[in-house]
């Protein structure tokens, strides 16, 4: 195990006692030379698996023209990934950054100023990122609590509640932020029903809605977008992690018939839009295909008949357990699974979206011995 590069580093996570050095499909080595099986995928990220030939190639020919040009130009890859997302969403407009928690900050911009409203309304255990105004809208206490006072006007509803969600919007509401699948808060589904009271309330209020798919988008839910499983289009889609398949990049996408808030000057970001970035992104968009999404199902499927009681939406499941998840997920990576939590009981699996029958039968394999 290596800790040289440990005391050099800000203790923001609590890291396990493993450096990985490689990876290939669904399977990554440490600097032992030891073998895991990734039911995690870098948390939901590397959405194609470790090294992707499709990705990789177009990375290494845009590293071979143009790494940066800023946003004061335009670039080839980044339209070309507007343009893909842009037809996948059905008329859209994007806007680039780095990650999911920036996408999110972006949203809530872009709503103030659409709306004229600075009110929020987001979920009980919801989680959008650690930056001001998405660990505002986070529903977690214990993670905005050290950082409070912060971005006013959030209110929380009920997962599911539709009269927990009338009771705390009111005429400030300019944004209605929800996750597909509630992440960090269990691996909680929200049901149509819940989606479609929501889109009514915000047409009602002058609010807009806006889809948090940072964990749910490119696939992962057997749809491109989790949305579209729900019946229901929002105005605002936020997307991240599995995007570049483990290159950083987040994305807000506005409907074309909420477009125009934003003018030059209003928002922005360096290194948006990265060249390098984007061409990944557009192999990775082109490569979830039919098949690819067939393939997410399938071994959801598989997964469930192996764990009863599993929820969530394609290759996004929660377990609940009987003992903290963590010592879960340090059994199974002694036994060379790498899982996740989310919460203190809840196991939590986001394999590749390419990952093979072969490869859950020795996940859940391991996961019964686990969790005897």
């Amino acid at each position: 195990m290596s800790t040289v590069l440990a005391p050099a580093l800000l203790p923001t996570y609590a890291r396990a006692p493993v450096t990985i050095v490689s990876g290939e499909g669904c399977r990554v080595w440490d600097d032992a030379g030891r073998s895991y099986l990734d039911f995690g995928a870098g948390i939901a990220v590397v959405s194609l698996g470790h090294c992707h030939p499709a990705p990789l190639a177009a990375a290494q020919s845009q590293l071979e023209l143009l790494w940066h040009a800023s946003n004061l130009y335009s670039t080839e890859p980044a339209a070309a990934l507007a343009v893909r997302l842009s037809e996948r969403f059905g008329g859209a407009q994007a806007f680039f950054c780095n990650s999911g928690t920036e996408a999110v900050e972006a949203a809530v911009k872009y709503a103030r100023k659409a709306t004229g409203k600075p009110g929020i309304v987001a979920l009980e255990g919801s989680f959008h990122g650690r930056t001001a105004a998405a660990l505002a809208a986070t529903g977690q206490p214990a993670k905005r609590a050290p950082f409070e006072p912060l971005l006013p006007g959030v209110a929380f509803a009920r997962a599911n509640d539709i009269a927990s969600l009338h009771a705390v919007a009111g005429p400030d509401t300019g944004l209605i932020l929800l996750e597909p699948v509630l992440g960090e808060g269990g691996i909680l589904p929200v049901d149509a029903a819940f989606v479609r009271a929501a889109a009514e309330l915000a047409a009602e209020l002058g609010a807009l809605l806006c889809l948090d798919e940072v964990q749910t988008g490119v696939g992962r839910t057997g749809a491109f977008f989790a949305f579209e499983r729900l019946g229901v289009r929002p105005q605002l889609v936020a997307l991240a992690k599995g995007l570049a398949n483990g290159l950083p990049i987040g994305c807000l996408l506005v409907a074309e018939e909420a477009a125009g808030a934003f003018a030059p000057g209003d928002h922005g970001s360096t290194f948006g839009g990265n060249p390098v970035v984007c061409a990944a992104a557009c192999a990775v968009v082109d490569a979830v295909d039919d098949g690819l999404l067939a393939n997410v199902q399938a071994q959801s499927a598989r997964l469930r008949a192996g764990l009863p009681g599993a929820r969530g939406a394609g290759l996004l499941l929660g377990l609940d357990v009987d003992r903290p998840a963590a010592e879960v997920v340090d059994a199974c990576r002694e036994a060379g699974l790498l899982v996740l939590t989310a919460g203190e009981r809840v196991l939590r699996l986001a394999p590749p979206l390419t990952v093979t029958a072969d490869e859950v039968d020795e996940a859940l394999a391991v996961l019964a011995e686990a969790l005897v």
